[in-house]
């Protein structure tokens, strides 16, 4: 059954929504006839995804709400609920899904680190902050969708800071859930998102083709729809590359890697390279 925040003139709330994800979650959310307000940091982004998600909206421009936000600001997000409140009411989905990734190592840069962490952990704890009491107290059925990555959970070598944040998010999203769920009259549900390889700017690196493994962002919200609808917390998507079950394996192991007391990241470790592929090929 539809979840009943994913309704005609509902608000939604989406944060890194003038590209990729973002956009895909606004314009499937505009065509179900609900007002959409899109908070980035581009206003040229901004204009454009404006023209586009009005296109598609039954109420056109009236019902599409654009601001210029820095999450990692918190006096930018509160900026943005009011805003939200004024014109609309309130938010029924709030979808905490700003994020960049421009690389990061160990010891590099430190102002990086900051940024990093900034937008893609304390944003998702500024939005929920800001706007999550203000949906309790509607007491309606509503949604918080934070996305978080595989990233965040089997933590590979190569990005340590983008790592962070998203386990971060993953471990914020968990608490938020359970704080949500035995609050006195709330009717908010918080999902982690957790997308596969998907084409967007932050994941073409100069292609202007998509990859054949990589889903598109329509595809990757079209399933966090289903999955919500469902009732999943963990919203795991695939990709054509890789299925969910090899992701559950990679999972387990990382897990793994706690209970057997392995080295850190065995996955990646050369003693250990041929019991990961057993352990993928187990049943």
């Amino acid at each position: 059954m539809p979840h009943p925040a994913l309704s005609p003139n509902n608000v939604a709330v989406i944060t890194g929504g003038a590209s990729g994800i973002g956009l895909a979650a606004a314009m499937r959310f505009a065509r179900l006839g609900m007002k959409v307000c899109i908070a980035d940091l581009d206003p040229n982004r901004l204009a454009e995804a404006e023209t586009r998600i009005s296109s598609v909206a039954p109420g056109g421009a009236a019902d599409i709400m654009m601001a210029t936000v820095d999450v990692s600001r918190i006096d930018d997000v509160s900026e943005f609920e009011t805003a939200v409140r004024e014109r609309f009411g309130g938010a029924d989905i709030l979808m905490n899904n700003a994020g960049i990734q421009p690389g990061s190592e160990i010891f590099g840069s430190l102002q990086d680190w900051r940024r990093v962490i900034g937008v893609n952990l304390w944003g998702v704890i500024h939005g929920s902050h800001i706007f999550a009491p203000g949906m309790i107290e509607r007491g309606r059925p509503g949604l918080i969708i934070n996305t978080g990555s595989k990233q965040g959970i089997t933590t590979p070598p190569g990005d340590p800071a983008y790592n962070v944040s998203k386990a971060g998010v993953k471990a914020f999203t968990e608490a938020l859930q359970h704080e949500l769920r035995n609050a006195a009259g709330s009717q908010i549900r918080a999902h982690l998102l957790i997308p596969g390889f998907v084409f967007t700017g932050l994941t073409a690196k100069g292609r202007t083709e998509k990859p054949a493994g990589a889903w598109t962002p329509e595809q990757t919200v079209d399933f966090m729809v289903e999955r919500v609808e469902a009732g999943d917390f963990y919203i795991l998507c695939p990709d054509n590359d890789v299925p969910r079950r090899l992701d559950e394996r990679r999972i387990l192991w990382a897990a793994g890697d706690i209970v057997e007391n392995r080295p850190a990241l065995s996955r990646w470790h050369p003693d250990y390279a041929a019991a990961f592929a057993a352990f993928v090929k187990e049943a």
